[in-house]
């Protein structure tokens, strides 16, 4: 998943202090008697089922609301050691344990444990056999009441930080310091987001709908990037799946079938909790750099269900930006059938590396399920998804509401952060900050109902403008405007001409989501940067506007676009576009032509293409998550299908049109997560046009001579290569997220990606096409099939992936790209 993280980890800085709240708190390290770190060690207070497992460097942090004077340290391979606590609160404590000689009647599990006479295993067989879906499942419908609240938290500043003069005006902020019950470490909530909602589902028509009954947010409220990113943070899941998928990355459950192969399971306890007697069973991975977890469950007895699970990820597992992630859940057992999830508790810690004393935020999810009813039947119209329904009145709930309805109490920092946060924010040195960071994630300058970029677009090059200068902007009253003007301008420093493009958006119907939008463009495009083209007036064409390109390219066209268009959304994620168009397209380099022949006899051409057109097309991405109910919205980044159909038809003679013509595109992009090997991507195109169209109109199969990745481009393949006027393409990549390099020596520590594709293009021209041909360009069409393949790394320095590509088909061609090397960079988790 591509991270727009920097939005939020660079917003704030803040504080560390200490505030003690639990009765007892532990930490430190469990060493060997030559003071290596022992991983994965088992902490708990004497008398209790209060425990935690410490990491790979064997650091740990436990702590309860209950007075403990005693604390229990074992390992597998070490005898027990029980240390009595002279303090409650205890930090940096050192534990020294002595290896253990072996007993006859015990059998001892040192690193790897046995898949054999292992009675962990055997109660986690049981639980296989009877794995079932949560009980919802077991019944044809269900409803409850939910409570979530959605939290960040600034953690780790430590006191000659919090000095700074950064953060002179702003210190009233530091009385709002709490203590990580997970971590031991200071953190200071700088984002609360609580909501209430009803959840039905018909399992019988497989129809879920969460109806929001109350929302509050404190801190940033409205800022669309930071909701969409809360938004993708946290996906549904369930711990009786084989695997877990959180940011964007396919975790290995340790109730998986398969969690045999990458865990290590040890029968820790047995103790009664709510009067039903339950095992206690450890479990850590066999190996570093996998997406797996360390922790502990407890298990029920007899019907072999969850009673509770305590987990989080492996400090070496191969994922950015996340230092740890710590899910606990707990399940109310009905009986052998029903098991409800009542609490759901989720904690991201976000930084820039892993190291125990970085810097970081925390991110928070809370989830409290009750008044759970079942069988109760709602018409199969109840569960149709609204399009763009909005209703304010739950954002405007009062603070008596709440407190009535909240189901379970704010503690004073986060009751206190509402206001603080409120006033942080007409602090003018925060808010510089927060416009910088603004600035550096949305590529816009803001000001008053207006925002100035992108500016990451005001620099280009290209053979005919050399450097290109870009200025523009949009109208920006708020997130859900209904309605938005886009201009820019540009000028090249070789041809001495301004270039510039207005759009502007309406939308007239927000229920249905009916789009009025129409605009103009005159500027200088690489046509046949890509195959499934539309008609938007503010497309940008990196391949034209690139800094640096692979060799010389001046096969550059002039294009005036003016097009309006009407688009509706009937149902969530499927959307209908009617549109017409007037383009002229000419040359706009001497040493590249769109000449084609006007008569039969082939003596007369035309350089100039003046085309009408009208179009219809559909797009389906289901599964898409989108937030904001304006003209504009943002897609949340998870992966979901795209299906995309386009007709056009060309007109002869209206607004002086050339050629008359039926053209029929289609696009199909498929992502699929294949558990632990990574996902893949699987696109495919498919276009033809019937009628006769000279070579401004034709499909050019896109080639890429920057030096960087343009997805859906040939990497081996230059500008005007190949050209068709009917054409399939089919590409495939895989991504193993680290799966193999993980298992090499040497390889594991670099936490570097596999990334693996290949991609080919059959296409062909008619005769009546090519015989109208007056440009000079020799038409080459894949007829043999195109084709290439690549293997790639990526996650190097966690910013930059680097393909090599090898050209499979046409060796032989004149100016043949036999093998290219790209590179791309972007934040990745």
């Amino acid at each position: 998943m591509k991270l727009s993280f920097s939005k939020i980890s660079l917003l704030f800085f803040l504080i560390l202090s200490q505030f003690i709240f639990a009765q007892t708190k532990v930490s430190g390290v469990v060493l060997d008697k030559l003071n290596q770190p022992i991983p994965f060690a088992n902490i708990v207070f004497k008398k209790s089922n209060v425990g935690v497992v410490a990491n790979e460097d064997g650091h740990f942090y436990i702590e309860s609301s209950q007075k403990f004077t005693d604390l229990i340290v074992s390992a597998t391979g070490f005898s027990e050691k029980e240390i009595h606590l002279n303090e409650s609160v205890t930090y940096n404590f050192r534990v020294q344990l002595k290896e253990m000689e072996a007993l006859k009647e015990v059998v001892i599990f040192t690193g790897k444990t046995s898949k054999k006479n292992n009675p962990a295993l055997e109660i986690l067989r049981k639980i296989w056999e009877r794995k079932r879906k949560n009980g919802l499942f077991q019944f044809n419908q269900y409803q409850m009441e939910k409570y979530e609240k959605v939290e960040f938290d600034m953690n780790t500043i430590d006191s000659a930080f919090m000095k700074n003069k950064i953060f002179k005006g702003m210190e009233f902020v530091f009385k709002h310091v709490d203590t990580s019950k997970v971590t031991g470490k200071t953190y200071l909530p700088i984002f609360i987001n609580e909501s209430l909602s009803e959840v039905y589902g018909d399992n019988r028509q497989k129809k879920v709908k969460e109806k929001l009954k109350a929302n509050k947010t404190s801190g940033f409220e409205g800022n669309q990037q930071i909701l969409s990113f809360i938004k993708d943070l946290y996906n549904d899941y369930s711990i009786y799946n084989n695997h877990l998928t959180f940011f964007d990355k396919s975790f290995t459950s340790p109730l998986s079938r398969t969690g045999i192969d990458v865990y290590n399971y040890v029968l820790r306890d047995s103790a009664y909790i709510d009067n039903k007697k339950c095992y206690n069973i450890l479990f850590y991975p066999r190996r570093k750099n996998e997406l797996t977890f360390k922790g502990d469950f407890w298990v029920n007895d007899t019907t072999f269900a969850i009673k509770k699970i305590n987990m989080s990820v492996t400090k070496s597992a191969n994922i950015n930006w996340i230092k740890d992630i710590y899910i606990e859940q707990e399940f109310e057992v009905m009986n052998d059938s029903v098991f409800l999830l009542t609490r759901d508790y989720m904690m991201s810690d976000f930084a820039l590396n892993k190291k125990e004393d970085s810097k970081g935020v925390y991110g928070k999810r809370t989830t409290l399920y009750r008044n759970h009813q079942f069988n109760q039947e709602k018409p199969l119209a109840f569960y149709k998804e609204e399009v763009n329904f909005i209703d304010n009145d739950v954002y405007k709930k009062s603070e008596e509401f709440w407190h009535e309805n909240r189901f379970e109490k704010l503690n004073k920092d986060e009751a206190g952060v509402y206001k603080m946060l409120d006033t942080l924010q007409t602090v003018k040195k925060f808010k510089q900050m927060y416009n910088l960071v603004s600035i550096l994630g949305s590529g816009y300058v803001e000001f008053k109902n207006f925002d100035y970029g992108p500016i990451f677009s005001s620099f280009g090059f290209n053979e005919v403008e050399g450097v290109r200068l870009r200025v523009g902007g949009r109208t920006f009253f708020g997130p859900n405007d209904p309605w938005r003007v886009q201009v820019f301008t540009a000028y090249g420093l070789n041809d001495q001409k301004f270039k510039y493009g207005l759009s502007g958006k309406w939308m007239i119907d927000k229920k249905n989501r009916v789009i009025v939008a129409a605009g103009n463009r005159r500027d200088i495009e690489q046509i046949g940067a890509s195959l499934t083209t539309t008609n938007d007036v503010m497309g940008r064409s990196f391949a034209s506007s690139a800094l640096f390109t692979t060799g010389s390219n001046g096969k550059l066209t002039n294009i005036n676009l003016t097009n309006l268009s009407v688009e509706v959304e009937p149902i969530k994620n499927l959307i209908f576009q009617l549109g017409i168009s007037h383009r002229t397209l000419a040359s706009a380099s001497p040493t590249f032509s769109l000449d084609y022949f006007t008569n039969a006899t082939r003596t007369a051409t035309q350089s100039e293409v003046k085309q009408s057109e009208a179009n219809i097309q559909i797009e389906y991405m289901p599964n898409r998550k989108t937030i904001g109910y304006g003209v504009e919205r943002d897609v949340v980044d998870n992966p979901y299908s795209r299906f995309f159909i386009n007709y056009s038809h060309g007109f002869k003679g209206v607004l002086n049109s050339d050629f008359k013509y039926e053209k029929i595109q289609l696009f199909y992009k498929q992502p699929i997560i294949i558990g632990p090997l990574g996902r893949t991507n699987i696109t495919l195109e498919l276009g033809k046009t019937f009628g006769t169209i000279p070579l401004g109109l034709m499909s050019v199969i896109p080639g890429n001579q920057t030096y960087f990745t343009i997805e859906n481009t040939f990497s081996n393949l230059n500008f005007y290569e190949f050209v068709s006027d009917q054409y399939a393409t089919l590409k495939w990549d895989h991504n193993f997220n680290g799966r193999i390099f993980s298992r090499i020596p040497y390889l594991r520590k670099l936490n570097w990606r596999e990334i693996i594709g290949i991609r080919g293009v059959y296409g062909s021209i008619s005769d009546e096409n090519r015989l109208i041909n007056a440009s000079g360009l020799v038409y080459n069409a894949p007829e043999n099939i195109y084709w290439e393949y690549s293997a790639g790394i990526g996650n190097i320095f966690k910013v930059f992936r680097i393909d090599f590509s090898w050209r499979g088909s046409y060796l032989n061609t004149t100016d043949a790209t036999k093998f290219a090397i790209k590179g791309s960079f972007g934040f990745y988790f």
